[in-house]
């Protein structure tokens, strides 16, 4: 089956080098334009860019999807479905191109957690299961009706980097079957079924740590944001990025102010939450460098009785 890739960041990388490894024929790949990065703002290939040129597939990289010029080549390519991950969100006028249709991956098990950021929401609502569900695009975005899902557990020491890392080879596996099912003609696609819900673009007030909410909530905060953008507080007028902590197995009973610091040393920052501690091991003064607790502590004065505050 021919088959065109379209996708960006280092998530889509293992999908694209599966479906080129695989019998299905990649004939092109469609992705974001080089953008500016770095300090000297050197024009820099997205990771699928990189993927395909290090396995010779032609690669389009239109700046607007609609353009003529790009539908044009588009069809050239005579694929007989699209598959997308982790793209931009197709018009009618690209999904509705190849007569066997367009397949997404999405992270998640739909219609739970819809939206830009599925795998952070996931783990903030305090999910012990995610997965990744293949499903045909339409015009509504992830609503289309689902072809095949994978479940995979959360566990309680995953955070962003390691959930995602996961997602994104269990993707690639489900993404292949889910073509080779159809090329053989025994996909059976089903309405989505379920309450929806949403897992918008993560913002600034997302990550702000508010110390009045439990210890277990603000600990799924924290998984959910590291390491980017990273959940933060402040001390002293300074922001404090936190990557890495757990609710505190402490028989300590405070009646101090949420935010405040119980204990500090090398076993960890313990502080008093709405209900219960957290133990803070890594963090970053803004910049500083991340480290861990008996780092930060050896450089930074901090002792009980100090406080973090919601910047």
């Amino acid at each position: 089956m021919r088959l065109v890739f379209m996708g960006t960041p280092e998530f889509a990388v293992p999908s694209l080098k599966r479906l080129a490894q695989s019998s299905h024929s990649v004939v092109g790949v469609v992705t974001v334009p080089d953008k500016p990065a770095g300090r000297g703002l050197k024009e820099r290939p997205s990771a699928v860019k990189q993927a395909a040129l290090e396995l010779d597939i032609p690669i389009l990289q239109p700046e607007q999807l609609k353009q003529p010029d790009f539908l044009s080549a588009l069809k050239k390519w005579q694929a007989d479905c699209y598959a997308v991950v982790a793209f931009r969100i197709l018009p009618v006028e690209v999904f509705g191109i190849p007569k066997r249709g367009t397949i997404n991956l999405h992270t998640s098990l739909l219609p739970k957690y819809r939206g830009a950021a599925p795998i952070q929401w996931a783990i903030m609502n305090g999910e012990q299961e995610t997965g990744v569900t293949t499903f045909l695009i339409d015009r509504k975005v992830d609503t289309g009706d689902i072809l095949m899902q994978k479940r995979i557990p959360i566990l309680s020491n995953d955070n962003l980097e390691s959930l995602h890392d996961k997602l994104s080879e269990k993707g690639a596996d489900l993404l292949l079957k889910t073509m080779d099912r159809l090329e053989q003609g025994t996909l059976d696609p089903q309405s989505q079924q379920g309450d929806v819900t949403p897992a918008p673009k993560i913002t600034q007030a997302h990550c702000r740590i508010d110390w009045n909410n439990s210890s277990e909530k603000i600990h799924n905060q924290v998984r959910a944001l590291s390491p980017i953008p990273g959940a933060f507080t402040a001390l002293n007028d300074r922001r404090i990025k936190i990557f890495r902590a757990e609710p505190a197995d402490s028989d300590m009973q405070s009646k101090t102010e949420t935010g405040a610091v119980l204990q500090a040393d090398s076993s960890g920052i313990l502080v008093q939450c709405g209900s219960g501690q957290l133990k803070v091991h890594e963090l970053q003064l803004e910049g500083k460098k991340r480290l861990n607790a008996a780092a930060f502590l050896r450089g930074t004065l901090l002792q009980k009785g100090d406080w973090f505050i919601s910047a």
